[in-house]
């Protein structure tokens, strides 16, 4: 089993990357509301991968990215974007980011791209 740390600072998105992910072979191991948590729980919970929203308050998506990947070079970090963030997700992907969804997305398509990025 894969483990996820899904981070987004709308509980619901959380909850429904979570329930779109039961019948996988991926296990949530945490969540995070913002990127400062994000960046103690990834230390703490060593996940296979995160799903890491770009926009969220205290510290962004794309803050909380760079300081996994100076934590962690491996880190696989696939970020989530609203419409209209292109600008973002490319400083994303400069930054390390394996790939990124755009909300909104189905289960289907959140779970070819974890596989994917997970080599599963």
């Amino acid at each position: 089993m894969k483990k996820l740390l899904i981070v987004d600072d709308a509980a619901f998105m959380r909850l429904s990357i979570k329930s779109m992910l039961q019948k996988s072979q991926i296990e949530v191991v945490g969540e995070a509301a913002n990127g400062a948590i994000a960046v103690e729980m990834y230390k703490e919970l060593r996940p296979d991968i995160v799903t890491m929203d770009i926009t969220m308050p205290e510290m962004t998506g794309i803050e909380a990215l760079k300081e996994i990947r100076v934590f962690d070079p491996q880190a696989l970090v696939i970020m989530i974007s609203s419409m209209g963030q292109e600008s973002k997700v490319k400083e994303a992907i400069v930054n390390g980011a394996k790939t990124f969804i755009v909300k909104p997305f189905t289960e289907e398509f959140l779970l070819q791209t974890l596989s994917k990025a997970l080599g599963i």
